[in-house]
């Protein structure tokens, strides 16, 4: 499990390139995860502005207008910045 450097470092990652930026669109290849990732989520944060990106504990908090995203990485999990057209890996499973 990522110790909390690493979860501080990929917030600071992740708020770098997000935070003040829209998300157009979510992609979910694998929906069953620790807690299940609800079938109307890529609804609920797509066209949203990214407005913070928080932590918690070894929590992200990623923050919308409409309300905050819970995302926890796991045993080894990681959220990067990819460029359009990349090809998936395979433990890729939200885009």
């Amino acid at each position: 499990m990522p110790e909390l450097p690493e979860v501080e470092t990929t917030r600071r990652g992740i708020d770098a390139v997000a935070t003040g930026y829209t998300l157009r669109k979510l992609i979910v290849h694998e929906s069953r995860m620790r807690w299940p990732i609800p079938a109307d989520m890529p609804n609920l944060v797509a066209d949203q502005v990214v407005r913070a990106c928080r932590r918690r504990g070894k929590y992200l908090l990623i923050e919308f207008d409409s309300g905050t995203q819970l995302i926890h990485l796991g045993m080894s999990g990681s959220l990067r910045s990819v460029l359009n057209g990349e090809l998936l890996r395979k433990h890729d499973h939200v885009e």
